[in-house]
């Protein structure tokens, strides 16, 4: 049921990517992400589907800066995003 609704938010919100796979047990979300698609999108796609706007990009391709989210994706290729621990949000 879960792969279900994960296709189906991919399709509705333009993921053009291949593979999308919640991982529950570190709280992360693997995606692939089309031509065209930029942080801005991939930023609402992790906070949506992770249920937090408390999260990170363990590549760091995506950050935050006056106005929004930016960054560089590429087309093809795999980002996965995790939502922070409390452990990380008693280092901020």
């Amino acid at each position: 049921m879960i792969k279900f609704l994960l296709l189906a938010l991919a399709l509705f919100s333009g993921l053009r990517g291949v593979n999308s796979q919640l991982l529950p047990e570190n709280r992360c979300i693997t995606f692939t992400v089309g031509q065209g698609t930029g942080c801005d999108w991939m930023c609402n796609y992790c906070s949506n589907t992770l249920g937090t706007n408390n999260y990170y990009f363990t590549d760091n391709v995506c950050s935050y800066e006056t106005g929004g989210c930016v960054g560089n994706p590429i087309a093809g290729k795999q980002y996965t995003c995790c939502s922070a621990s409390e452990e990380y949000n008693d280092e901020l």
